[in-house]
């Protein structure tokens, strides 16, 4: 079993990525966890090709913008869950996670680009910085978007800095549990 960790921090050091490792010591008691940090990639936002705010995600299931969005979803197609893993910035996702589930919502329009995303299992983290707040909210939009690519959410873990101590071992807890659905699933 494997999994991919999209992670929209920019600091490979900070709260997030704890949260994602968490995650992954418990995943990886069972199976593999590959982590992508999406600001170490290259990913244009969506150009809204067309005059219809549209272009080939629509008819054709795949982006016109040449870089490593498309290896990304790749990935994501030939594993058996998806964690995404957040900041939160104004109570919402980063800038690099909107960006990169922006494009694949778009793509995902696309009957055929569907394959092998919808009906994935995903996690969602959102970590909350500074104050705290907005955890919650962030992972309303991003359970939103992840459902309109096609995926099933199997949880949304709201984490704030001041209970994050408590919240890895959550983490912990939900990769062992991930582990053994996938492994399930798999029959």
């Amino acid at each position: 079993m494997n999994i991919l960790v999209i992670i929209g921090s920019r600091n490979p050091e900070g709260k997030t990525v704890l949260a994602a490792d968490a995650f992954c010591r418990g995943f990886e008691e069972k199976g593999v966890a590959e982590k992508i940090i999406l600001v170490e990639k290259k990913i244009e936002g969506c150009r809204q090709c067309d005059i219809s705010g549209w272009g080939l995600c629509r008819k054709e299931g795949r982006c016109v913008i040449e870089d490593d969005f498309t290896s990304i979803v790749e990935k994501i197609k030939q594993v058996d869950g998806v964690v995404f893993a957040t900041p939160v910035y104004f109570g919402d996702m980063s800038e690099s996670m909107k960006c990169f589930l922006d494009r694949l919502r778009r793509i995902s329009r696309n009957e055929q680009a569907k394959i092998g995303i919808a009906e994935k299992p995903v996690i969602g983290i959102c970590v909350a910085g500074g104050g705290g707040g907005g955890a919650v909210s962030c992972c309303y939009f991003m359970e939103r978007v992840l459902m309109s690519c096609g995926f099933v959410v199997e949880d949304m873990i709201p984490c704030r800095r001041q209970n994050l101590e408590v919240k890895q071992r959550v983490l912990f807890l939900t990769g062992q549990w991930f582990a053994r659905y996938l492994e399930q699933k798999k029959g």
